[in-house]
């Protein structure tokens, strides 16, 4: 046996009665950068805290990928040091490569593609989506539906892309779609950078973020995020005056997933680990599927009956074959993204 902070499967500390007791003792969870109404995270902590009597502790809900990194390095050795972390798949590599992952199989790690996941268990996918547009039809007459669409006269000012491509994984990927829209690739994400210093000097880009708050209100009337997040804006919305639409842009079908993490030096340990086992666990992958989310073991839960039929049923149907960037080629385009994209798509 050996202690959480050194176990690298439920195993190792005696099975998961013995982590879910261990757990219980540390009694709490640290985490940055999860929001309540992104890919359901709202019921997923609901659930965690009534089945195990954990409290789940966001600290700065709105942060991104890279700030939970940095968060991880500047609060080493203090109790509020996040314990999990959710990350971009341009970013998970980086964390590994530093030294500030822990390895740790949840039992359902075999049943995680082999894409998806890091070879020595220090990052694993658990949910993803398509880069979408969404469109309040209450004020945009004619909603955009492809990026060459954003570019016209009459999108002025409305075109939001959900955070800083340089630091969030959803709109580092809005900007990888925009590049495979205008004539890039997996190994070219420049064309992405060049549409969005277009969309800028047309007057077209709007620097707010598209929280739901702010779509209400009529700042961000189009959005450039993750289909969940814009479908999920339906019943966020609802009785707002907002009527929101949700396309999947034709000429730039780009999906990634988030990756799930533990601190290596987590201040509750069995806590972290037992969280992770909660998020691949059949439950949690389904709760993904509440707010359209695409659950890592969707395959594998399809194939052994435990997949809710009825929610995989709502997600939109997407055209052609998945692929996916490799580690090489996001860990290059995050590096041209971070170097030219201040500079091409300066503020007014």
């Amino acid at each position: 046996m050996v202690t959480p902070s050194a176990a690298v499967s439920a195993s190792d500390v005696g099975g998961m009665g013995a982590l879910i007791k261990e757990a219980k003792k540390e009694g709490r969870l640290n985490a940055t950068a999860l929001l309540p109404h992104w890919a359901n995270y709202d019921a997923l902590f609901a659930g965690f805290e009534k089945k195990y009597g954990i409290d789940v502790v966001v600290y700065r809900p709105y942060a991104h990928s890279q700030d939970e990194l940095d968060d991880v390095k500047r609060y080493k050795g203090k109790e509020r040091a996040p314990d999990v972390l959710q990350l971009g798949n341009a970013f998970a590599p980086s964390g590994a490569r530093d030294g500030l992952l822990a390895p740790y199989r949840v039992a359902a790690f075999d049943q995680i593609p082999d894409y998806q996941k890091d070879s020595q268990a220090r990052w694993y996918n658990n949910y993803g989506g398509y880069v979408a547009i969404g469109c309040d039809a209450s004020r945009v007459k004619t909603c955009p539906e492809s990026f060459a669409d954003l570019l016209k006269p009459e999108y002025r000012g409305q075109v939001a892309l959900n955070g800083d491509p340089t630091i969030a994984g959803v709109a580092f990927a809005g900007v990888y779609a925009a590049a495979i829209a205008n004539g890039g690739s997996f190994d070219d994400i420049r064309p992405g950078i060049d549409f969005f210093a277009r969309l800028n000097k047309a007057g077209n880009y709007n620097r707010s973020n598209p929280r739901p708050a702010a779509i209400a209100r009529g700042e961000t009337p189009i959005s450039i995020e993750w289909d969940y997040l814009n479908l999920s804006h339906l019943q966020q919305l609802r009785g707002t005056g907002v009527d929101w639409k949700v396309s999947i842009p034709f000429d730039g079908s780009f999906t990634q997933y988030y990756a799930q993490a533990i601190n290596k030096d987590a201040p509750h340990p069995a806590a972290a680990r037992l969280w992770e086992e909660y998020l691949f666990s059949r439950d949690g992958q389904n709760l993904r599927l509440v707010d359209y989310a695409r659950p890592v073991l969707m395959d594998a839960m399809a194939k052994d009956g435990t997949l809710d039929k009825a929610l995989a049923a709502r997600l939109p149907t997407v055209e052609g074959s998945i692929s996916f960037p490799s580690e090489q080629q996001l860990t290059k385009a995050l590096k041209v993204v971070r170097e030219n994209w201040d500079k091409a798509v300066q503020p007014d």
